[in-house]
């Protein structure tokens, strides 16, 4: 009687893939916790394709750091990944970009401490006025780079106006890395 061993118990005879190096760079600045505006450029096989979004939580008192965002709008939990899933149904798969960009500022405004006598519902009455002003300078932030031509992914809700120089400065240092926005102000 012989033993013949299943697929799994063989040693792979060759990689499907060619491994190959690559290297992320992240500044320190963007591990601090707080109310941060980003934008997300995507080199595509169909082109380049931004992504607007912000931190600071919708239903928790959290406001946590870009670069934790960075693997969860590329991983798979469904209750997270938003860019993932919009280039998938723009028809891209994230494997097959070249680049992806990550354009933070911040923190705008710090992450709301909690003290150990707080109760969450009290938490969440601090953290909400501050997401709200983050989220209406994202919605503003994203209408403005689609006015200036640029193709984003997402679409932003906010019923908020933002502050008329929290604007400015936004508009200002994204300009830098977007020059037609400062041409273009919804």
């Amino acid at each position: 009687m012989s033993i013949q061993p299943l697929p799994d118990d063989q040693p792979p005879s060759e990689a499907t893939t060619a491994a190959s190096l690559h290297r992320l760079t992240l500044p320190g600045p963007m591990l601090q916790r707080g109310f941060w505006l980003y934008v997300w450029r995507v080199q595509t096989p169909k082109g380049e394709r931004l992504y607007v979004g912000r931190t600071g939580d919708s239903s928790s008192p959290h406001a946590t750091a870009p670069y934790t965002r960075m693997g969860q709008h590329l991983g798979f939990s469904k209750a997270a990944n938003s860019l993932r899933r919009l280039l998938t149904e723009a028809g891209v798969e994230p494997e097959n970009c070249h680049q992806f960009e990550l354009i933070s500022y911040g923190p705008i405004f710090p992450e709301i401490g909690m003290t150990k006598d707080q109760l969450r519902a009290d938490q969440m009455l601090r953290h909400i006025p501050v997401r709200d002003k983050v989220a209406a300078l994202e919605k503003q932030l994203r209408d403005a780079l689609v006015a200036a031509g640029y193709s984003v992914l997402n679409v932003v809700h906010s019923r908020k106006n933002c502050d008329a120089a929290q604007w400015s400065a936004v508009r200002d240092a994204f300009t830098e890395h977007f020059p037609n926005l400062g041409h273009f102000d919804p």
